[in-house]
């Protein structure tokens, strides 16, 4: 290693510069990709698809890091999926897989001395081999039933020699793999959310509208279109700005907000004198009860108003869902 005392500084600049082409050769090496996505990818989907077993995703060093990665993507989308550590399958760890299972082999140069190892045993198991490496003369490409091409033309290592923009591509690749597979899987929402019950996440994709509306009687605002608008100041101002109008059954007949006061007060200086019937929005958005919440917030934004109220499908009124409880739930 040189000695660092007798090298000289290096600028800001330099390296800002060095970041920036980092990013210019990865995003390069990534983009390439396009433009290999063929007939050969869509087998590979289709295979992968059709599995009866596992997808076992193996490797070595870093290309053993997005392997690990891929395993866990494609598991989490509804591909059941293995890692297995390429140097450890020929230490008993390839019984792990099973008829029925297909090999994902990842590696840069397809050269790697323990998948030359490995692959070979897993052929003689009958286990199909798909392999992402670079072109297709390498060891691995040449034993794999399908080659994707993952190569890049330069490392984003100044020396072009630690494994960068290539780890980068297989993961791209991978990442690739797995989302045409949601897609052919028709794999919905709702699937995802039962394989990721905890955490912000699973608060997102399972929580529904009743789970963040205000509901209790005495919480949610309400008014009659024969009452007055002096009744409708207070319910605005105390009741957080959007009010549902209703009939004596509850049925909802409209909304009042601190906008449509607003503006009805600009126009009729004796505005106090008038009725909530007379200024009421007689066809407002609404949303049911069982909507999930995060559809509930598109909703709200994509209108730009502050408030939905809550009906069933008789069009009653159950409640409200404010776009500040549902931000302070953690949705948006």
């Amino acid at each position: 290693m040189a000695d660092a005392s007798s090298a000289p500084a290096v600028t800001d600049e330099r390296l800002a510069a060095r970041a920036r082409e980092v990013l210019r050769i990865e995003s390069a090496s990534v983009a390439a990709l396009e433009d290999r996505i063929g007939p050969v990818f869509v087998e590979v989907v289709r295979r992968i698809h059709a599995l009866g077993g596992r997808l076992v995703v193996t490797g070595i060093g870093k290309s053993g890091v997005v392997a690990r990665k891929l395993a866990s993507t494609f598991s989490s989308t509804g591909t059941p999926a293995l890692f297995l550590h390429a140097a450890d399958g020929m230490h008993g760890d390839i019984g792990m897989l099973v008829r029925g299972d297909a090999l994902l082999a990842i590696s840069k140069s397809g050269e790697s001395p323990e998948l030359a190892e490995l692959v070979p045993a897993v052929k003689r198991l009958g286990i199909p081999i798909i392999a992402m490496t670079a072109g297709g003369g390498s060891r691995l490409a040449r034993e794999a039933d399908l080659v994707l091409d993952v190569g890049v033309e330069v490392e984003a290592c100044p020396h072009d020699l630690a494994p960068t923009a290539s780890s980068t591509a297989a993961l791209a690749m991978g990442d690739a793999l797995a989302m045409a597979i949601v897609e052919l899987r028709q794999f919905s929402a709702e699937d995802f959310a039962r394989l990721h019950p905890g955490g912000e996440l699973g608060r997102r994709l399972t929580w529904r509208v009743r789970d963040v509306m205000l509901s209790d009687p005495d919480v949610v605002p309400r008014l009659t279109p024969d009452d007055g608008l002096a009744a409708a100041t207070y319910e605005i101002a105390h009741k957080r700005g959007t009010v549902p109008v209703v009939d004596g059954e509850e049925r909802l007949l409209g909304v009042i907000t601190a906008g449509d006061l607003t503006r009805y007060a600009a126009d009729h200086p004796d505005f106090m004198e008038h009725q909530v019937g007379e200024i009421m929005n007689p066809e407002p958005y609404t949303v049911r009860e069982d909507v999930m919440a995060a559809a509930a917030l598109a909703e709200l934004r994509r209108h730009a108003i502050m408030a939905l109220p809550v009906v069933d499908a008789d069009g009653m009124l159950l409640g409200i869902v404010h776009l500040h409880d549902l931000l302070r739930a953690g949705f948006g």
